[in-house]
């Protein structure tokens, strides 16, 4: 899917957009993405910062929609675990960045190569206007190279050797 329009479609989703959270860039090849969620009446916590479920809902799908449009369709990724630490009050404008290089897809292939199961941790921290950290995110992800991309011994991926 073109990644204009699924960066279109993802800033109408209803958890996004009655969050407030806002998908700013996402590059066409699903490696670079940056999220944003400005503080709002209607996402606000009781003491009138961020609420963190809206801080933990800009971050939950990135790292698994961004591998399965980089791995291609021969792989089953899916999120496994997550964890949020909440390290200071968000207050205005917070956001988050995910970067997926050319070392981590190889090495997420070559682990996953022989068929086997692979869960990778990876790391976001939430960030505000002054660069400080808000909130770190972890999520682990399932990542398992599909029975018939194994029979086969190709697979559909542009980048894979």
């Amino acid at each position: 899917m073109n990644a204009r329009l699924f960066r279109f479609g993802m800033n109408l989703w209803p958890p996004f957009l009655l969050s407030g959270i806002h998908v700013t860039r996402l590059s066409a090849d699903y490696r670079h993405t940056e999220v944003e969620l400005r503080l709002r009446p209607w996402n606000r916590n009781y003491v009138g910062t961020h609420f963190g479920g809206s801080l933990f809902a800009m971050t939950d799908p990135f790292w698994m929609l961004g591998l399965m449009h980089t791995l291609g369709r021969d792989y089953y990724v899916w999120d496994r675990a997550a964890e949020i630490a909440f390290l200071k009050p968000g207050r205005g404008t917070v956001r988050a960045t995910f970067e997926i290089d050319d070392a981590l897809l190889a090495t997420l292939r070559k682990a996953a190569a022989g068929g086997e199961k692979v869960l990778h941790w990876f790391s976001n921290d939430v960030v505000d206007d002054r660069g400080e950290v808000v909130a770190r995110v972890r999520k682990q992800v399932y990542i398992r190279l599909k029975p018939t991309a194994r029979v086969a011994g190709s697979s559909s991926t542009p980048d894979a050797a």
